[in-house]
């Protein structure tokens, strides 16, 4: 667009008041009057209404359009009040298009159209200016046009001319119409509320404002050209200086320093696009200039490269996405484990919180259970259902505290600690951490590694965990820890405090079969090329196999002697071909693998005295535990054998002492053990210890004494004290399935133990009869073959049983109660095994 201005033009020309005249929509363009301005015209309405001026007096409105995206507009998309201009000079171009000359001559306003099909014709009404005199006006000229001369040598766009022809300017009006013509970074609305002014001095006054705040933006704009200007001279001048510098240096020649160089281009590349901490960011930006300046073949140069490199190396921010679906969650956890269900509840607790509140921080765990109850392996499985990326760090026989905490940088050959460079190698900020064996670590001069666990494992502090190497907090709220021990007892307590402990009890007989038959058989018949093969190992073979070749907690054994029985098969295989089938049974099992290592406990062919079945739990599992008692002439002397702790010495004391103060109840002389040695003995070589084997010492001593026969189809546990009452003990569930093994019947469990039946597999329940006592006086009256308790014992109290899994409520000691069937306790079969 080209624009002047004309000095003869202040005459303004009589018009009438009211005048029909084609009308131009204009795009992002306001005409002033006094205003010669060039239009590229293409539209059908507009080339015709153009075409119509021409045919009459050159005169046509021009009025801006309220939006320029509009292709057609309507009335209401253009504004009322215009200018009307005359058409200086018009020309046809061979596209189609017209290139117009028009010049502005007076402001008007639209009153209506008359028509709007082929163009628009418009009746105009013509605006005059009102009363421009005055001091006020001359003030306000004089500062508008000082204002102008200042934009213009601030805005490059204005032509000096045009400033030259703006002084010579006398009328507001024509003053303001022309400055508003030449402001080119106004916008269209604030020139159109300018057009439609019709005092100048509010035209002139409105003017002055939008030019200082014009003024303002390009002042600012000039400082930030100037400042840019500046800081680009500076780094052509770095620029410049480094190239003469490398110039020098490849005459001297400087490869290595040239290679040192690009390194050095390569961190600095990283630093900008890795996502640091404020603390490590300024940190490394430190480093690397302090890197700048040293020779690469210095031995600092290489000691702050490389913590540069782990730095950088750090996941600060990188995060894998976390399932939060608990559906898929269980079924990854059900599909690598059989039962824990403890456990898995937990973590299906913490995805459940996770998935609502997205802030949940990470839980620690700690696995606490015999060796080969899958502790290890459930993490990796607890990884795999959250999503997390898997890490284990081992600690056992970690007895420097520098192992955690990583060593400071003034040592030689100085690393981070274990912690962060299972981080580093896991390439998230929250993996699954595995701090296997955290009960086997040491301390020594050189630190404890457990103290320096505590800040690691404290949900309040290990969000500003601070490796000596590093030297900068990390944050490992993020990381989910799991810790596995084999045993609290070496673990110190305030490390134990910060841990929630899961305790993973031994496999019963029920769990090891069933791993045996979903993990580990399958597993061992992929590995021995065993699939397409006829080959089985019946449930009765496994059972032999977990009685007999195997004493252990855990599965490791179980499935070695597995593998030793796939393995003599593909030999068989191999020698006889594919064609055979191969069905491993009970009784072939020694051919297999060879004389049994164990033997199970088993009840007596008969009622003996003195001979008591108690019930013992181990790391191993449950197991029939003998007691014999002995009585011979003596002075009172009370020997207690068989490998046992000062635990049980000390409840057997306790047994002899009750026995002594119910010696009228017994029938026994008031001085008998002044007369007698009495020699408590368990057979078989293994460690004992406990308080649960009271009642079984006291029933065998008060057979041995009386000479009364004890039931052998019948077992017991519980604790004694000195006035008969009978405590609870620990491992029922273990204990009722060890009975169920070796062919008993009836069990007495303490009356406080009945809570802990509910964790019994219900076929175990049904099969035994479960009698509840709270004194040793019942477990006589059950145990002893007697022809008439009631006659010894007197008339007994109420009475428990568990009959068939249903609870009994009488006062007979004997088979026929007048029973009533009030609840069943236990739930199904609900075994926890890992893989």
């Amino acid at each position: 667009m080209e624009l002047m201005f004309f000095k003869n033009d202040s005459e303004k020309p009589a018009a009438t008041s009211r005048r029909t005249l084609p009308a131009l929509p204009l795009r992002d363009i306001v005409v002033f009057p006094h205003m010669v301005s060039q239009l590229f015209v293409g539209r059908e309405k507009s080339i015709a209404a153009l075409d119509e001026a021409m045919a009459r007096d050159k005169e046509v409105f021009l009025a801006a359009q309220k939006n320029a995206k509009t292709n057609d507009p309507a009335p209401d998309d253009i504004y009322q009040d215009g200018t009307i201009g005359t058409i200086v000079q018009l020309l046809r171009v061979a596209d189609g298009t017209v290139k117009v000359l028009v010049e502005g001559k007076r402001r008007a306003r639209i009153k209506r159209f008359s028509e709007t099909r082929e163009y628009f014709l418009v009746e105009v009404e013509t605006l005059e200016d009102s009363d421009s005199g005055g001091v006020e006006v001359d003030a306000l000229d004089r500062s508008v046009q000082s204002t102008f001369e200042i934009y213009v040598k601030l805005n490059k766009k204005v032509q000096p001319e045009v400033l030259m022809s703006v002084q010579s300017i006398e009328d507001p009006s024509k003053l303001a119409d022309t400055i508003a013509a030449n402001l080119p970074t106004i916008k269209l609305v604030d020139r159109q509320a300018l057009l439609e002014m019709p005092a100048p001095k509010d035209r002139l006054q409105r003017l002055y404002e939008l030019m200082q705040a014009e003024i303002e933006i390009l002042q600012v704009e000039k400082k930030i050209r100037s400042r840019v200007k500046k800081q680009m001279e500076k780094t052509q001048k770095e620029y410049y200086l480094n190239e003469q510098i490398n110039a020098i240096q490849k005459e001297l020649g400087g490869s290595e320093k040239d290679e040192f160089k690009n390194e050095l281009s390569e961190l600095d590349e990283k630093v900008k696009s890795k996502r640091l901490s404020d603390e490590a960011r300024e940190k490394v930006e430190k480093e690397l200039k302090k890197l700048k300046m040293m020779h690469p073949t210095s031995a600092e140069a290489t000691v702050v490269r490389n913590y540069i490199d782990w730095v950088l190396a750090l996941p600060w921010y990188e995060k894998t996405e976390e399932r939060y679906k608990i559906s898929e969650a269980e079924e990854i956890l059900d599909e690598d484990h059989y039962g824990l269900k403890k456990c898995k509840e937990r973590i299906v607790e913490y995805l459940a919180v996770q998935s609502l509140t997205k802030k949940l921080k990470g839980p620690i765990l700690c696995f606490v259970g015999p060796p080969g109850v899958g502790k290890t392996s459930l993490a990796k499985s607890i990884a795999r259902a959250t999503g997390r990326k898997f890490v284990r760090l081992s600690l056992g026989g970690v007895r420097d505290e520098a192992e955690i905490r990583g060593h400071r940088r003034t040592y030689i050959g100085a690393l981070p600690g274990k912690i962060i460079q299972n981080i580093k190698k896991a390439s998230s900020s929250n993996p699954l951490l595995l701090l296997d064996e955290i009960d086997k670590m040491s301390t020594d001069f050189r630190g404890d590694p457990a103290s320096a666990l505590l800040e690691v494992l404290d949900p309040e502090q290990n969000h500003s965990f601070n490796d000596h190497y590093l030297d900068l907090d990390y944050d490992l709220s993020d990381v989910m820890f799991i810790t596995t021990a084999n045993s609290l007892s070496g673990i110190p307590i305030p490390l134990q405090d910060r841990m929630e402990i899961i305790h993973l009890s031994g496999y019963t007989e029920f769990e090891k079969l069933n791993i045996a038959l979903k993990y580990l058989i399958p597993r061992q018949k992929e590995d021995c090329g065993l699939s397409d093969v006829d080959f089985d190992i019946t449930e009765t073979a496994i059972r032999t196999v977990i009685h007999h070749y195997t004493k252990e907690s855990g599965v490791r054994n179980l499935e070695r002697e597995l593998a030793s029985l796939c393995r003599k098969a593909a030999l068989k295989v191999v020698r006889d071909g594919k064609d055979q089938s191969i069905h491993v049974q009970g009784a072939e099992v020694p051919t297999f693998l060879g004389v049994p290592k164990y033997r199970l406990g088993k009840k007596e062919e008969q009622d003996e005295v003195g001979l008591t079945h108690g019930l013992s739990v181990s790391d191993y599992g449950g197991d029939i535990l003998d007691c014999e008692v002995g009585v011979v002439p003596g002075k009172g002397k009370l020997q207690i054998t068989g490998l046992l702790e000062k635990g049980m010495e000390e409840s057997a004391q306790a047994a002899m002492s009750y026995i002594r103060s119910r010696a009228g109840v017994l029938q026994l002389d008031t001085d008998f053990y002044q007369k007698v040695d009495v020699h408590v003995h368990f057979p078989d070589f293994v460690r004992k210890d406990g308080p649960s084997a009271g009642v079984t010492m006291a029933t065998s001593i008060a057979s041995a004494l009386t000479r009364i026969p004890v039931r052998n189809d019948l077992a017991m546990t519980g604790e004694i004290t000195l006035r008969g009452r009978v405590m609870p003990i620990g491992g029922l569930k273990e204990k009722l399935l060890a009975a169920h093994r070796g062919g008993i019947k009836t069990v007495l469990v303490p009356k406080d133990n009945r809570k802990d039946l509910r964790d019994v597999p219900r076929r175990v329940l049904r099969s035994l009869r479960v009698v509840m006592i709270d004194h040793m006086d019942d477990v006589l009256r059950e145990a002893l073959v007697l022809d008439d308790a009631e006659a010894m014992f007197g008339e007994r109290r109420l009475h428990l049983e568990y009959r068939a899994g249903e609870l009994i409520e009488g006062k007979s000691s004997s088979g026929d109660l007048p029973a009533t069937a009030v609840s069943t306790p236990t739930a199904e079969e609900q075994p926890g095994a890992g893989q």
